[in-house]
């Protein structure tokens, strides 16, 4: 195959993700705590070695899939009236224990397991700002969760949740829909503005994503067209090579 068509082909399997990652954004447009994710594309540049290429275009330019980046603006807050439904208004997140290690989230859909702990929907305990399960007892009926995170019942302070912030967002790397790991530090939110009762929606605006979606279209079919016509026109030219040879 020529260059030529090695970097429509570069282009092309670029749109390919770009539309993946748009299906994948509008397939969780209902996920609490979701963010919408993008592609960052860059130029991957490989100098001509051949004889005869005109001065200043040895470097041919091939598209890169550089990265994925999740856009960090939170969604709309709806009002659930489960008592251990959270929603942060702030820019942290919850942290959560797995079989894999402490995960962060935004996904406030929590509720009360047979032991006691504060879990999500997979089992994975809520932690304090020590690290460690908040538990909830029998006695304790009436439970409240102020919004600096601190859980509360007719006994008393229950423990205080931990909202975390990482140094550098764009470093998350995602675990699922709403599971992040980090390999960056993290640091204590001092004022998470925790509201009880609300979980917060995916970020996602469907109409946005549909549009993203048809102009990615439109360019992988244009794409789609050019590496055909280029096909046809080799094809045309071997035809015309080989009716001469006879």
């Amino acid at each position: 195959m020529d260059i030529v068509s090695n970097i429509a082909l570069s282009r092309q399997a670029a749109q390919q993700r770009v539309m993946d990652v748009i299906a994948n954004n509008v397939a969780n447009a209902n996920t609490p705590g979701f963010k919408a994710e993008r592609v960052q594309f860059s130029d991957w540049l490989a100098r001509q070695s051949t004889s005869g290429v005109p001065r200043g275009d040895r470097n041919i330019a091939f598209t890169q899939d550089r990265a994925t980046w999740r856009e960090q603006q939170a969604g709309t807050i709806t009002h659930t009236g489960n008592t251990y439904d959270l929603a942060l208004t702030s820019d942290g997140y919850f942290t959560v224990k797995t079989p894999n290690g402490p995960r962060l989230t935004r996904d406030g859909r929590f509720g009360l397991m047979p032991n006691g702990t504060i879990s999500d929907g997979a089992g994975n305990a809520l932690l304090d700002t020590n690290g460690q399960p908040i538990v909830v007892s029998q006695t304790d009926t009436r439970i409240s969760i102020a919004g600096d995170g601190t859980v509360s019942s007719e006994n008393g302070q229950l423990g205080k949740i931990g909202i975390v912030k990482p140094a550098d967002p764009m470093r998350l790397a995602a675990e699922g829909n709403t599971l992040f790991s980090t390999a960056s530090p993290t640091a204590a939110v001092a004022s998470p503005g925790i509201v009880q009762g609300s979980i917060e929606d995916s970020n996602v605006q469907p109409i946005l994503e549909t549009t993203r979606m048809l102009d990615g279209l439109r360019q992988f079919q244009f794409v789609s067209q050019f590496i055909q016509a280029e096909s046809d026109r080799q094809q045309s030219v071997i035809d015309k090579l080989l009716s001469q040879s006879n």
